[in-house]
């Protein structure tokens, strides 16, 4: 019988032990059993580190110690769901609406004519005032006015014809037309 069976043999013979200790710190024979074999597989994965002539109680009882509040200050992050009860609360709204109807806004901007795009761009989605954005294009305010104007009325075109367009046979730069 070589040092390993002789190893093999004494943590063995501590079984029983650790499976008093674990349930005293589970009370639950299952998670004890489970809590057991976790630290029996880290001891034997570690055995080498394992100093002949030290105690070996000592050291599978730290084992355990320390794998048991590992887990516990896992499952406090986690939450029990056996039935899925909890699961079945958890929505999320679906993404790809939002993404679709995103990528048809960039194709029907792209349909723009460039002053008509530009001029939404600044006004609408950069925020600047009519003088601003007529400043900027070195235009006239009505011109601005109009360009957005224009704009805005080619895009919820565009926008209500996907709404309706329920088999997607058109593209947005047929819907401008």
């Amino acid at each position: 019988m070589g040092t390993s069976d002789t190893w093999r043999d004494s943590v063995v013979a501590m079984i029983p032990a650790l499976r008093a200790f674990a349930w005293s710190l589970c009370h639950n024979g299952s998670d004890a059993d489970d809590l057991v074999q976790d630290t029996l597989i880290k001891a034997w994965a570690n055995r080498e580190k394992f100093e002949p002539g030290t105690n070996l109680r000592a050291w599978l009882f730290t084992i355990l110690r320390n794998t048991y509040y590992t887990s516990l200050s896992r499952r406090r992050r986690e939450v029990r769901d056996e039935d899925g009860d909890y699961a079945r609360l958890l929505k999320s709204p679906p993404s790809q609406d939002w993404s679709i109807t995103i990528q048809d806004l960039q194709a029907a901007l792209a349909q723009l004519p460039p002053e008509h795009r530009e001029a939404l761009v600044l006004v609408g989605a950069a925020g600047l005032s009519y003088e601003e954005a007529a400043e900027i294009c070195g235009c006239a305010l009505g011109t601005i006015k109009s360009r957005v104007n224009r704009a805005r009325i080619k895009l919820m075109r565009v926008m209500e014809a996907r709404e309706d367009d329920e088999d997607g046979s058109q593209t947005p730069s047929q819907r401008l037309n």
